[in-house]
């Protein structure tokens, strides 16, 4: 079995479109899943980013999970 290409772009243009994608697909995987166990995943990323040790990671974390929750909510 061959492994899959998840190759990066080399540019921040072409990653910051990257990460976008990946919200937003993240938030369809989120709607998909049901009420209760989104809700469940929402908390424990909430969970996770109060947990973690670097301050400016942390908040690139939080708005990033705020983003995908109120794209959920929507």
């Amino acid at each position: 079995m061959s492994t899959p290409d998840f190759s990066t772009a080399d540019n921040s243009s072409e990653l910051a479109i990257e990460v976008t994608c990946l919200k937003a697909m993240l938030t369809q995987m989120l709607k998909a899943m049901g009420q209760v166990d989104a809700g469940k995943a929402i908390m424990k990323m909430e969970k996770q980013v109060a947990q973690m040790d670097d301050a400016a990671h942390a908040e690139v974390f939080s708005n990033t999970v705020k983003q995908i929750k109120q794209a959920y909510c929507q």
